[in-house]
């Protein structure tokens, strides 16, 4: 799918959640859910947006 999301830059997400005071491996257990949500549902309002 051309212009599609494929994923985060988890380095940045991870750097994110440390410079946030947020425990860095619990952050890395849970990014990658919250990620493959967030791309999926992303990529849906994407394409809504090409069908209208």
């Amino acid at each position: 799918m051309p212009g599609a999301l494929i994923g985060w830059d988890m380095s940045a997400a991870l750097a994110m959640a440390h410079a946030l005071g947020i425990d860095t491996l619990i952050a890395a257990e849970l990014l990658p859910e919250i990620e493959a949500v967030m791309v999926r549902k992303l990529n849906e309002q994407m394409e809504g947006g090409r069908d209208g």
